[in-house]
């Protein structure tokens, strides 16, 4: 049994036997040498990683861009407005790609005109306006739009142009059409004289991958199937975009009127290139308001006067078209058909990888027999005339409740599986399928969910599903890796050990050199806990790191102990975890570099924004764009360190020299850039070429550091609530979302136990307290209260400084032994009182009561009253531009005469994701 499984619920399925068991011959490749030897040649990009949102994109291989390259750097290619030699050779060079379209889809010029736009939704808006719509009058019905519910939203958004027309819109289900009671063609009536009407359906769903008859194109059009009981002529619009990408569309058989396409959906390259392919026998009827360059064969500046060119393609294509894009489409063409022979080819392959890994996914259970996945189809994938290679689904844990997407999405992204989540653009088919009624899309809108978030349950309720898609060069351990992941994470083995991932290397397997597998050892002061696991010197990983510092250098000793004599650190680490006899703060980390390695500190002084230098530098790839330890998991090897006394940052890694950074820009050389953290904008400047070089050489790739710039202000987002005034606002640095980030040991504590337990190993060191810390890159690691009491803090008070607290819900960033065993964990959002921070979740908390507790040292005496709908305590402190300095490793009532917790409980948010 693979892997290892219990049970056969666990086991995945092989291929071959799926082969054998099919009812219909499967095709897997394309007969021309290896599928793998293709992967390697064309798409080398791709080592390492599982590919699955081909209905998103699909990718285009190497030769692709290198013969369109070639094409341009021995070509001249100019404008085709002008008259004039590379002018004409451009022009010739179009028309034959509108050729070459009109062609892969068995068609020719004499019925189809090829109208080239920026993708599909630009062709879809261009027939929402040029279509020959017919106002009702006092005499008869004017014409209608109808829509397949199941429609992309850019469909349905034409119903907002026909709206301002005077023309009704009607949504058809699936199920309406399908149950449509053919009519006799000749009972329909002669239409002539009578309103046109306009019926949109996807040839494929974009949500489920249903493939929807072509054969209602004639049906409908004949008057044999109506999708509203209407007189008049009907026209059909068929959205091809989804389909055309896997699969062959025969429009001399199914002789659509518009058929709206994206060229990036079928060759990867050229985006932001589609085209509307109009049927000639409709296309004199089509109506233009506007004219653009190129499009007039006459008109007066002075007078209205205007006459169109007779060509459609030109009428309709307003000012220069991007033509250099459109020449690439013929190197697309190209390397399809010499890598796979033609859509046929493609569609029999994408298919057989959707049912195998359909059938798999299906046959998935937990040791109690619930299903680990519900999928959402119309059809059973017996054949690819109905069903696209796309599967939507939902994860369920084995009491059949469902796993949210987003958290689904975070850890197939560990993994380095891309996977398409939400409801894909197609709200229709998502509360079709989902079961959301109107009142509860509108009720998640008034609770803040919008689309494209990552709020993905709400009330237990899913707010969308996971997608995965196949292209034309997915390969079966795409599949399997898939599938192999889904196992590992939600399914064990007998002996409760998670069942083997693919190894480091492999498609779908954690990067080799991601955190879990090469742990840097943390600065750490004795006897303290360290955010990350000790490396022993046989590991093969740099480990000569320095003791915890204080913020008078880089790396001072810390108190001397001779004796029976304990440092302060020694002391918090004598506290029991979770004993509530007093409040500790056991560890101080501060982030110098975002994504990089923890610097702990004994003390630290504050700043405008947080720890002095916590996560005020960012690396960056050649376009600016910041990693992650998602895209880049070395990061973690990168240790940094600051001297506050020589104004420096001292950078280190395994195999290279250390460097330093200074701490701050000298003005005069300083060049500003923009850069961008979590959809804020942020001024930065480059640290230099030298460090640049020096993150090059160890990554391998083109890197840069770059700082956040003194004299920028990046403000937090503000809480929603009644209770805090307009103008607090705290300010950031390069963090996600607040200035200091809090986890309660006693919360960590219970998480360990439970991973322990559900994964009924009984072995707690296979997930060490230490390592669970360090995956939550927290800047503040207190001791002394109950587990998850922190839920119900909303200010914190530490000496003079209060903090106000924004609970959160989150994954660690680097995946855990076996991700399945995860439960929910809480943390903290925290931000001085006179700069708050909202919540990470936009649920409003409902009721508030106030509590203040004072705790006195070790005796942990409690003073509170309940005051109900209390007002929130919003006194300042002082000015942040004071020094202030936060101190770890010791009791609360030890750091200062006045040090005190004070805390307003409040009702917890009314819905968290549930974790993966």
């Amino acid at each position: 049994m693979a892997g290892g499984a219990a049970h056969p619920g666990a086991e995945l399925l092989p291929f071959a036997r799926f082969l054998d068991s099919s009812l219909q011959p499967l095709v897997y490749g394309y007969g021309r040498g290896t599928l793998h030897e293709l992967r390697a040649r064309e798409f080398g990009r791709l080592a390492g990683t599982v590919y699955l949102d081909h209905a998103g994109t699909t990718l285009f291989p190497q030769s692709q861009i290198t013969s369109f390259m070639k094409d341009l750097m021995e070509n001249v290619y100019g404008n085709p407005h002008s008259q004039n030699i590379s002018s004409k050779l451009t022009h010739d060079t179009v028309e034959q790609v509108r050729f070459r379209i009109l062609a892969h889809f068995h068609t020719s010029p004499e019925d189809y005109t090829v109208i080239f736009t920026s993708g599909s939704t630009a062709a879809l808006k261009l027939v929402a306006e040029a279509f020959p719509w017919v106002s009702p009058g006092p005499e008869g019905s004017g014409s209608c739009f109808c829509y397949l519910t199941d429609s992309h939203t850019s469909v349905v958004g034409m119903r907002k142009i026909t709206a301002a027309m005077n023309v009704s819109s009607i949504p058809v289900r699936p199920e309406d059409m399908w149950s449509a009671e053919r009519q006799d063609a000749a009972a329909a009536g002669d239409p002539a004289g009578q309103p046109p009407h306009l019926f949109c359906y996807p040839a494929q769903s974009n949500f489920s991958g249903t493939r929807y008859p072509l054969s209602w194109i004639g049906e409908v059009k004949s008057g044999q199937r109506r999708p509203a009981s209407r007189p008049g002529k009907w026209f059909v619009l068929l959205d091809a975009a989804a389909f055309v990408g896997t699969s062959p569309l025969d429009l001399s058989v199914h002789q659509a009127d518009f058929v709206p396409i994206s060229f990036y959906k079928i060759f990867g390259f050229p985006t932001g290139l589609g085209a509307l392919l109009v049927n000639n026998r409709l296309a004199a009827l089509l109506r233009k308001t506007y004219f653009g360059g190129g499009t007039a064969a006459a008109y007066l500046a002075g007078d209205d006067f205007y006459v169109p060119r007779e060509s459609v393609a030109e009428r309709f294509e307003d000012g220069t078209i991007s033509f250099l894009d459109v020449i690439a489409l013929k190197h697309g063409f190209d390397a399809l058909e010499r890598l796979t022979g033609g859509m046929e080819s493609i569609r029999q392959h994408t298919f057989t990888l959707a049912q195998y890994t359909y059938t798999a996914l299906s046959s998935l259970r937990y040791p109690n027999g619930a299903p680990v996945v519900q999928i959402y189809s119309d059809s059973d994938f017996s054949s690819p005339e109905v069903q696209g290679p796309v599967i939507s689904f939902n994860v369920l844990d084995d009491h059949g409740n469902v796993v949210g997407y987003s958290q689904v999405d975070k850890m197939a992204s560990l993994h380095n599986i891309h996977v398409r989540t939400g409801c894909f653009c197609n709200t229709g088919a998502c509360q079709r399928h989902l079961g959301i009624s109107d009142e509860m899309v509108k009720k998640h809108l008034q609770a803040g969910h919008v689309c494209g978030d990552d709020v993905d349950l709400i009330d237990g309720q899913p707010t969308g599903s996971v997608r995965i898609s196949f292209g034309y060069m997915s390969t079966l351990e795409d599949a399997q890796a898939f599938l192999r992941f889904v196992i590992a994470t939600r399914l064990h083995s007998s002996h409760g050990q998670p069942l083997p991932l693919a190894t480091p290397g492999e498609a779908g397997a954690p990067p080799e050199d991601s955190e879990a597998q090469n742990a840097v050892p943390a600065t750490r002061a004795r006897g303290s806990s360290s955010p990350q696991e000790d490396t022993s010197p046989h590991s093969g990983v740099w480990n000569n790191s320095p003791t915890a510092v204080d913020a008078e250098g880089l790396c001072p000793p810390l108190l001397e102990a001779t004796g029976t004599q304990q440092t302060t650190s020694e002391k918090a680490a004598d506290v029991p975890d979770g004993d509530l006899r007093s409040h500790v703060i056991t560890n101080l980390f501060l982030y110098p570099i975002k994504s990089c390695a923890a610097f702990e500190v004994i003390r630290w002084p504050l700043g405008s924004q947080g720890l002095l230098y916590d996560r005020s530098w960012m690396v960056v790839n050649h376009n600016g764009i910041c990693l992650s330890q998602k895209q880049e998991p070395r990061l973690c090897l990168i240790q940094p360190f600051i001297d506050l006394q020589r104004r420096i940052m001292v950078i280190k890694a395994q195999g290279m020299e250390p460097i330093e950074v200074p701490l701050e820009e000298n003005s005069e050389q300083v060049q500003i850039c923009q850069s961008k953290v979590c959809a804020d904008r942020v001024n930065t400047y480059d640290c230099g070429e030298k460090i640049s070089n020096w993150l090059s050489k160890f990554f391998g790739r083109p890197y840069h550091l770059i700082k956040q710039s003194s004299d920028f202000q990046r403000n937090a987002k503000k809480k929603h609530g009644k209770d805090q005034s307009a103008h607090t606002t705290a300010t950031l640095s390069l963090v996600n979302e607040a200035q200091y980030l809090l986890i309660n040991r006693s919360s960590i504590l219970e998480l360990q136990q439970q991973l322990s337990t559900s994964c009924e190993n009984g072995k707690e060191e296979l997930f060490p307290m230490n390592n669970l810390i360090s995956r939550f890159r927290a800047n503040i690691i207190t001791n002394g209260t109950r587990a998850f009491e922190e839920e119900k803090w909303d200010e914190i008070s530490i000496g003079s400084l209060r903090f106000q607290t924004s609970l959160c819900a989150s994954l660690p960033a680097v995946p855990l032994i076996s991700p399945s065993c995860l439960p929910l964990l809480h943390f903290l959002l925290l931000c001085p009182c006179h700069a708050v921070k909202g919540p990470a979740l936009t649920y409003p908390t409902l009721a508030k009561v106030n509590t203040q507790y004072m705790i006195d040292g070790e005796r942990g005496r409690k003073r509170g009253r309940k005051e109900g709908k209390g007002k929130r305590t919003t006194t300042r402190p002082g000015s942040l531009s004071e020094t202030y300095f936060l101190t770890g490793f010791g009791t609360l009532s030890q750091m200062s005469d006045d040090l005190h917790r004070s805390a307003n409980w409040t009702t917890k948010p009314r819905c968290f994701p549930k974790a993966f």
